[in-house]
């Protein structure tokens, strides 16, 4: 073997080893990342939780009737606190969690945007109620769900009363949008779509 080929293979050998120990940092730290991600992810859920228990303690307490409905629906999906806003060109965000018989199962975030809104902001909190196993496994499986037409509102506009009647209990989706000051009128949920954050 001649000192050519010798060398050759030395560096062969060392080059190996080298991309190995990188091969090994990189699994260390991506590692390292996914178990922060996690930590953060855990932290973030007991977050959305809190805010949640908290929103529907308020949602109860103010208006009891959609204590009824939750328990007569397949799963609730509850909004503690969507930030809207518009200059011109508007958008609205929030993240909440999906609860079916009283556990949170998963959580979600809602985004929309929009053009030629009036200028300003406003901040409010709503639940999806899914008064179908089939309503609620659509929004579940769905890559992405979208409101549309079929949701029906549970208020009067012309007062804070809620509106549960035979129609809107029949329904596959119904809304209850709400604030501080109680039910909020002409909010439309119409175009927001819900993504899965966390499973």
């Amino acid at each position: 073997m001649n000192k050519l080929t010798s060398k050759l293979r030395l560096f062969a050998s060392l080059s190996a080893a080298v991309v190995m120990l990188n091969g090994c940092t990189a699994a260390l730290v991506d590692t390292e990342a996914l178990k922060a991600e996690a930590e953060y992810l855990k932290e973030d859920s007991t977050k959305i939780d809190a805010r949640v228990d908290a929103t529907l303690e308020q949602l109860y307490q103010t208006h009891p009737h959609t204590q009824d409905l939750s328990q007569r629906a397949a799963g609730m999906l509850v909004m503690p606190l969507i930030t809207e806003a518009s200059f011109g060109f508007g958008g609205s965000y929030g993240r909440g969690a999906l609860r079916a018989k009283g556990e949170t199962v998963e959580y979600y975030s809602m985004a929309s945007a929009g053009y030629g809104w009036q200028f300003g902001a406003q901040q409010y909190a709503h639940a999806l109620f899914f008064m179908s196993s089939k309503a609620l496994d659509d929004f579940r499986n769905s890559d992405g769900w979208t409101v549309g037409g079929d949701i029906d509102y549970a208020f009067q506009g012309d007062g804070e009363s809620l509106r549960l009647d035979t129609t809107t209990l029949n329904a596959p989706v119904i809304a209850v949008v709400f604030g501080q000051a109680g039910l909020k009128f002409g909010v439309s949920l119409e175009g927001a779509k819900y993504t899965r954050i966390l499973p």
